[in-house]
């Protein structure tokens, strides 16, 4: 399996999965009113039904209140991927 492409330094692509569309288009714009983002890529999540979003956020652009929270916010040191993400 080839290892996906990294996005550039300080950029972070974002993945959002929801059984409702309208539920993860109003993730997607949270996110961009904290940073810099790109448009949000639709796919479908599955079988099922759902919505999932691709989008890219740029992490050196950040609204005051996301830069205070993330400045003062630590790692707990447990920082796994999910297992069903590579």
């Amino acid at each position: 399996m080839k290892s996906p492409e990294l996005p550039s330094a300080g950029h972070a692509e974002v993945r959002i999965v929801a059984a409702d569309p309208e539920a993860a288009r109003h993730v997607a714009e949270i996110l961009r009113r904290c940073y810099a983002a790109t448009e949000a890529r639709s796919y479908p999540a599955g079988a099922d039904g759902g919505t999932r979003l691709h989008l890219t956020v740029d992490t050196t652009r950040m609204a005051e209140p996301v830069r205070s929270w993330l400045s003062t916010s630590q790692s707990s040191g447990d920082d796994h991927a999910q297992p069903d993400e590579i």
